[in-house]
């Protein structure tokens, strides 16, 4: 196995852990967003290449949760969107996770220093 195939299987799996957690830090961005819209604000802070096979299971399970609602939208062109935005749960828990992803952060940072 290849080194960039060795990172990128690091990655992916880092992103695994904290994928929830940077869908809600998203949502908090925006008033309320729908998969695709999700999907670029996480491309601009370096989440390239997150498929919608991806987002939209997750974005089920947050809401099956309590810390995300959604609520179909009718435009005035194309199909109808999902849209979603974080509930005061998903605040909290949003709150809770940036606490300990620094704490965690902070650790890992040390330990790599070691």
């Amino acid at each position: 196995m290849g080194k960039a195939k060795v990172r990128e299987d690091r990655q992916s799996q880092w992103l695994k852990g904290v994928l929830d957690l940077a869908v809600l830090a998203a949502l908090s961005r925006e008033t309320s967003a729908y998969g695709y819209t999700l999907m670029a604000s996480l491309a601009e802070f370096g989440f390239e290449g997150i498929k919608g096979g991806t987002i939209y299971p997750l974005l089920g399970r947050l809401e099956e949760d309590g810390l995300v609602k959604s609520e179909w939208v009718t435009g005035q062109a194309g199909p109808p969107r999902k849209y979603f935005w974080l509930t005061p749960r998903g605040r909290a828990e949003l709150d809770a996770g940036r606490k300990g992803w620094n704490t965690f952060a902070s650790s890992m940072t040390t330990a790599l220093r070691g």
